[in-house]
């Protein structure tokens, strides 16, 4: 069947089952001209594992945008772009938390982009259709939700609902905002997602805020299309008042082994855990929520938490700059047992990313690389290329430092940070933000400021007849461990002392009221302070100089329209200075040469090249030139490098024919010369000079000398 209905002043139209009839769900939703389509499939059988085997897929197809691409050989799309990687894991976080907590069936969402229109982005309609084609099939799952994007502009501070690509560049706050209505028909939030430009937590909460009139609308939209098209769901019920006898007989035992980490440790939690497990004869599943039970209750009852600390207490952090004495920059955070080393790499500007997506065509000059090794977590595993969680972790590292990253025109360098995990027991992303905010300082980039991250949990009161505005909760500062594996929510914060410039919330819970996310931000401030404090105790200010071992780069700007004399026909000048100066060389449209080199010295010389390629000859200028060709009527003179003129033979003395001037002249020969006209086309006509009225024409001051020297006499 076919809705249509008017959001964020376009048309918003979804067509379910038109498509991919034999997927348990299946929904085409189209957004202006962009369009997705969504399915929901879901396996017959249990398989053995300790949590929901969901996976989300999003299906990027060059199609979609009017371009053909990928490699020359092979004209498919690929792997999965970094941008489609990050869409399907929000998608992931935004709809996880409302399958039944023992459902152990596969499920797999499909999201497929049909047609993209480069106004709107297919994040929105992605969610949108992922939700209905669950909503409308046999799947067991509490849904539906929906997302909207809200930026807030530079100038107005207005905010405006699902921007364009244009809009959210300039914008000082760019969030993805997730949503979910409960069984009474109320509005909250689930998910959260974007980045600001040290933007203050007030505003943040404001865009929140401002939001939840547009996800009421879509929610209450496709309650509407479930009562006409929902299939019934397959039953799998969790059997609370099992869990609640289970609870209440191994209370005390569960109790003492939360309680039991006074000092953080890890892995004797995970034994002692295991241990436990196998003595009361329980299955993984059931433990895993009797002991979230079991924890809520100890948090929020007796205000204990694991390792002893207090509820709004971080974890102690020791920072480390300088530790290498090769790289360019380096730093290490450890916050309790989450530890980071990020390293810093600097290059010139020709060793910028190259982009090419669906959605993105351009290149990118700073990039975060997160790495999460085996042994940091403990464990024994195969080491591959990076999966999701350390694509998405980077990309929120990377997010929150950009704000700070200085521009191109005052640092053109191309920044690589890589940030290794090795100890991890909570929030490395945030940590690695910590690290690599040291490792920039380090590494002497002129960052204008620290930038630091946190985590912060919840505890929430587990009482379905209340509503979640009546709960009782706790917001908890730097979870680790059980606080982070059986707590309710993720709330990721980085920023620095001015303001806010990347959030990510994940929640496990039905959804999350504006106060419980009002104090989390607040909790997230005031321990980003705690954390910057130690930071600038440890580097208050980026080094004066770079790393010795950092490549030089020296930028000019020159004529556009001489940019062709400085690459040569066919790249022959460019080769030849790159080649003899050991330098390399990039120009953007705009006439700005960057010239990057190990040394400044060579980098020099590539400038001073340049210059004299490209600067203006003036007629009546008088230069040393090499004769560089003799032919019938003159010689053809070099000027400067590439640039020729030509001394005709009029104005060499003398009847001349090529037999004389080969005689008289010499390839290589150097010659004094005079400027004598430029013609129209650019040509440049000589007149030959006298070595005595070469120096006299080059230099004025030489006849006014001589002339002081016989008024003496």
């Amino acid at each position: 069947m076919l809705y249509k209905t008017q959001f964020a002043g376009r048309e918003l139209k979804i067509e379910t089952n038109f498509l991919a009839s034999q997927a348990s769900g299946a929904v085409l939703v189209s957004f202006g001209k962009t369009v997705v389509l969504g399915t929901a499939m879901m396996g017959n059988e249990d398989i053995e594992a300790d949590f929901l085997p969901l996976t989300v897929d999003y299906e990027e197809r060059f199609y979609a945008a009017g371009r053909i691409s990928g490699s020359r050989y092979l004209r498919r799309e690929g792997k999965p772009s970094e941008e489609a990687t990050l869409l399907a894991r929000m998608v992931d976080r935004a709809i996880r938390p409302y399958f039944p907590k023992n459902l152990r069936r596969e499920v797999q969402i499909i999201l497929t982009v049909f047609a993209f229109d480069e106004e709107n982005d297919p994040e929105f309609p992605s969610l949108l259709a992922a939700s209905l084609a669950l909503l409308i099939s046999n799947i067991p799952w509490d849904g539906p939700v929906a997302g909207v994007r809200v930026a807030c502009e530079k100038d107005t501070n207005d905010f405006i609902l699902n921007p364009t690509y244009n809009q959210r560049e300039e914008a000082v706050l760019d969030l993805f905002i997730s949503g979910i209505i409960d069984e009474n028909n109320n509005v909250f939030f689930n998910m959260l997602d974007g980045e600001g430009k040290e933007i203050s937590n007030e505003k943040v909460l404001e865009a929140i805020a401002f939001s939840k009139q547009s996800l009421t609308s879509l929610l209450f939209f496709q309650k509407e299309i479930q009562a006409k098209e929902g299939k019934p769901k397959i039953s799998f019920k969790i059997e609370e008042e099992t869990l609640e006898s289970l609870t209440k007989k191994y209370f005390n035992q569960l109790r003492n082994l939360l309680i039991s980490q006074k000092k953080e440790d890890k892995l004797a939690w995970s034994e002692k855990k295991g241990k436990l497990r196998e003595e009361l004869g329980i299955e993984d599943s059931t433990f895993e929520m009797i002991l979230e039970k079991v924890l809520h209750q100890v948090v929020l009852k007796e205000g204990l938490r694991p390792d002893g600390r207090k509820i709004d207490e971080i974890r102690p952090i020791t920072c480390q700059v300088g530790l290498f004495s090769q790289t360019h920059g380096s730093g290490l955070f450890c916050r309790g047992l989450t530890h980071v080393l990020s390293i810093l790499t600097l290059a010139g500007p020709g060793q910028e990313l190259l982009l090419e997506g669906m959605e993105t065509v351009g290149t990118k000059r700073f990039l975060h690389h997160y790495n999460f090794p085996p042994y940091s977590s403990g464990e024994i595993k195969k080491i591959g290329s990076p999966g999701r969680r350390e694509i998405g972790h980077g990309a929120l590292a990377e997010k929150a430092l950009r704000p700070l990253i200085p521009p191109k025109e005052e640092f053109p360098y191309t920044i690589r940070l890589v940030s290794e995990v090795l100890s991890s027991n909570g929030s490395t992303s945030m940590a690695s933000v910590c690290a690599s905010s040291l490792a920039l300082f380090d590494g002497g980039v002129p960052v204008k400021r620290h930038i630091a991250g946190i985590s912060c949990g919840l505890m929430m009161e587990e009482n379905e007849l209340k509503p979640i505005s009546e709960r009782d909760f706790k917001v908890l500062t730097d979870i680790q461990g059980p606080e982070d594996a059986l707590g309710d929510m993720d709330l990721k914060i980085a920023g620095t002392s001015e303001g806010i410039t990347a959030i990510q919330l994940d929640i496990k819970v039905k959804g999350l009221t504006l106060e419980i996310l009002k104090e989390g931000f607040e909790k997230a401030k005031k321990a980003r302070l705690e954390i910057l404090e130690k930071m600038n105790q440890a580097l208050p200010n980026p080094r004066p100089q770079l790393s010795p071992l950092a490549p030089q780069i020296l930028t000019i700007k020159i004529n556009p329209e001489k940019i062709g004399e400085v690459i040569g026909a066919g790249g022959k000048m460019i080769n030849e200075i790159t080649e003899k100066t050991d330098a390399s060389i990039d120009i953007e449209e705009d006439g700005t040469i960057f010239v990057t080199a190990k040394s400044k010295e060579n980098a020099q010389k590539a400038i001073d090249w340049i210059n004299s390629i490209t600067r203006e000859i003036q007629v009546g200028e008088v230069l040393q030139g090499k004769v560089k060709k003799i032919v019938d009527f003159g010689l053809f003179i070099e000027l400067l490098p590439g640039r020729e003129g030509l001394l005709h033979t009029s104005e060499i003395p003398g009847r001349q024919t090529k037999r004389i001037l080969l005689q008289t002249f010499k390839i290589g020969q150097i010659l004094p010369v005079k400027v004598k006209n430029i013609d129209e086309t650019g040509r440049i006509n000589l007149a030959l000079l006298s070595e005595t009225s070469s120096k006299k024409e080059a230099n004025p001051q030489v006849k006014y000398g001589a002339f002081k020297k016989r008024f003496r006499r």
